[in-house]
């Protein structure tokens, strides 16, 4: 592998994060987690369907996500739902706090991976989408399947 490849594993996905909203900016973020919390997101063992991102005080926390209590820690272990601070530079905690002050936005986790061994959240911000967007989103996706099907078949 070349030095300058990124090793990144995926340990958590949001997919339906692309079917209810529409996603305009990503944005890298590091994950301030305990001993027991690494461990286990290491392990796979964590869950974004629900979660969410608030900046309060000039700082952003993970709300709802699940990870897992990791079995050898007992005692140490932690709250599964705990929110959780995430690490980004003051300027873009500032943009994206002047952005969802806007009607309708807010910030989504889509992913969770590991890079270089660091816990990373892949966040962004979010137009929530009405039903009959959603219902558009997959007339699109329906009518594509079908002009690639009737391609395929003629070659």
């Amino acid at each position: 592998m070349p030095p300058s490849a990124e090793a990144i594993k995926i340990v958590a996905q949001n997919r339906k994060a692309a079917h209810d909203y529409f996603l305009e900016e990503h944005v890298e973020a590091g994950i301030a987690l305990t001993g027991s919390e690494i461990k286990s997101v290491r392990a796979g063992q964590m869950q974004i369907k629900e979660a969410y991102v608030t900046i309060e005080r000039r700082e952003a926390f993970l709300h709802n996500a699940h990870i897992a209590t990791y079995d050898p820690a007992a005692r140490q272990n932690h709250d599964p739902l705990r929110r959780r601070k995430l690490l980004l530079h003051k300027k873009e905690i500032l943009r994206l706090e002047a952005q969802i002050r806007q009607k309708g936005y807010t910030i989504i986790p889509t992913r969770v991976y590991l890079k270089h061994g660091l816990a990373k959240v892949e966040i962004a911000l979010a137009r929530g989408k009405r039903q009959y967007d959603k219902r558009q989103a997959i007339a699109k996706r329906e009518s594509q399947r079908e002009i690639e099907r009737a391609l395929g078949r003629r070659r």
